[in-house]
């Protein structure tokens, strides 16, 4: 019935079309629907025309509301339409009200399982959930239905094999076969050229942009803004140059103009990756973590299987000293694995958290072993793993992990300094010797090795010259080590310079208020303690 009467008003159709203007051809519908005010088709023709002006990116205002409204009216009279359900389905898509364009798409398919637009447009729904098994599937599907019109669902099966975590040359001979496939089938798709004219319409603006980069190249900064300005007034609906513009205020350390910019694209687009990940990025260099776990969680129900926005949700969290939050995304992140070597990194972190604020050595042993089972070379696995089972006070397993870390790597400096701290723990004073000296022996310039053997020397042996003169080169290459300045003041104390016992320490007091190495009361304490003797 309703695709009868769209055959009926086809010189009505026409005559939209030859208006030169949208809003001319929207107000002429208007009044023709004041006196047939049920007219189904002219619901339908005004609903069309109110969501192309909405896609025009030379005007500002949203139209969608109004097109999702005169299609709805349409309905009323046509509630078995699969044309009208997939037209609110579009119309709710350009809205990003994905969920609510899924639920008509599938009405759609319902009322015409041969709808191979309608398959299309829910793998792109999917595609835009990350759900992209689903994706897959949708794609073939409206492939099947039409195999020599469906260049736009094999070339989103190409974009889709070309995003997965899983690399392989049968993916790879996959991706090239769906890329050709979309070529060859591109002139029988009507709405693929339709996409493509569209991408080449935006190459009038190719020039401004070109204009715009060599102007900021050039420290141009304040004329490509006035030149992005000026184009926007000219095409508001332009998402791209309020990202542009968005960038270069960051660059400026105009932060927040960089941030309305973006969330000026968010508006027209709210489920611009690009925009989000941006002003995640302009809110951690501001230090507002509370509106970057906002923004990041935003993320993360758009694309809920990217493990990057679990990864950095998770570090956000974390400086927030919301460790068990974070520890949740992290394991999330793990969970998803783009690829062995990012989620090794990812475990590693994990482990640190579980063994440093929650003090759960386990649970960071276990973390740590999981790495090793996605990269079983990197050193700094060995290196934490260790650390962990000597917390863990098991001392042998501790041994064991670094003795093989040293096969992997023999000259590592601070494998070596580990160990001195294991065989000073130990209480094997001659091997920790032994390994420190190995350490600076293969990094001269290694800090950490130099001040623990200092303290050997001092603590255990005695021998105050030899240990102030070690601290001396631990401040030498770190002059921001509170722990050194702290030790060289112990150790002119036992000499008896008092004075410049006392100065050490108040450096040493200085920079542990940064660096937090020490329990501040111990360093007033030693002050204190030289003027009361």
């Amino acid at each position: 019935m309703f695709r009868i009467l769209q055959h009926r008003n086809k010189s009505s159709k026409k005559e939209f079309k030859t208006n030169s203007s949208l809003q001319r051809a929207i107000e002429k519908c208007q009044i023709e629907l004041a006196n047939d005010p049920t007219n189904a088709q002219l619901h339908v023709k005004l609903g069309d025309l109110y969501l192309e002006w909405h896609l025009d990116i030379h005007q500002a205002r949203q139209y969608i509301d109004e097109a999702i409204t005169e299609y709805q009216r349409a309905l009323e009279s046509y509630i078995d339409s699969a044309e009208i359900y997939f037209k609110i389905g579009m119309a709710f898509y350009y809205k990003n009200e994905i969920d609510r364009a899924i639920n008509y798409f599938n009405l759609a398919v319902e009322k015409n399982p041969k709808n191979a637009q309608a398959y299309y447009m829910l793998a792109c729904c999917h595609t835009k959930k990350a759900h992209f098994p689903d994706a897959m599937d949708f794609a073939q599907k409206a492939i099947k239905i039409k195999p020599f019109s469906s260049s736009r669902a094999h070339f989103l099966r190409y974009n889709l094999y070309r995003v997965m975590s899983v690399k392989s040359f049968k993916i790879s001979m996959l991706r090239q076969k769906e890329f050709l496939l979309s070529v060859l089938t591109l002139p029988f798709d009507k709405n693929a050229l339709k996409s493509v004219s569209k991408v080449i319409s935006y190459l009038q603006f190719m020039p401004m942009l070109i204009k715009g980069w060599i102007m900021v190249a050039r420290n141009g900064i304040d004329e490509a803004v006035d030149l992005y300005r000026e184009a926007l007034e000219k095409a508001p609906g332009f998402i791209l140059l309020y990202c542009l513009l968005g960038d270069i205020y960051r660059a400026m350390g105009r932060y927040e103009d960089a941030i309305l910019e973006y969330k000026m694209a968010i508006i027209l687009d709210s489920l611009n990756i690009t925009a989000y990940r941006s002003l995640c990025s302009v809110y951690e260099e501001l230090g507002d973590l509370d509106s970057a776990v906002d923004a990041y969680q935003k993320l993360i129900e758009i694309q809920p299987n990217a493990a990057e926005y679990h990864s950095n949700l998770a570090n956000i969290l974390y400086l927030k000293g919301e460790a068990k939050e974070a520890i949740s995304y992290y394991q999330n992140a793990i969970t998803l694995n783009p690829r062995p070597e990012w989620t090794s990194v990812i475990a590693q972190t994990l482990g640190y958290v579980f063994q440093e604020s929650e003090k759960n050595t386990d649970a960071a042993i276990s973390a740590y072993q999981s790495a090793y089972l996605l990269t079983p070379t990197d050193i700094d696995i060995f290196i934490n793993m260790g650390s962990a089972f000597y917390d863990k006070q098991e001392y042998n397993n501790a041994l064991t992990v670094y003795r093989r870390a040293l096969e992997l790597d023999p000259t590592n400096a601070k494998i070596h300094c580990n160990l001195g701290f294991l065989h000073w723990g130990k209480g094997d004073i001659d091997e920790a010797i032994k390994e420190y000296e190995l350490s600076i022996k293969y990094d001269p310039t290694y800090d950490i090795a130099y001040n623990n053997l200092g303290v050997i020397y001092l603590d255990d042996l005695g021998r105050v010259q030899n240990a102030i003169e070690l601290f001396e080169k631990a401040i030498k290459y770190n002059p921001n080590y509170a722990l050194a300045h702290y030790n060289l003041g112990r150790s002119v104390a036992i000499k008896g310079d008092k004075v410049e016992a006392a100065k050490l320490y108040q450096i040493a007091m200085d920079l542990n208020n940064v660096t937090n190495e020490l329990d501040p009361q111990e360093i007033t304490d030693k002050i204190q303690g030289l003027f009361d003797s």
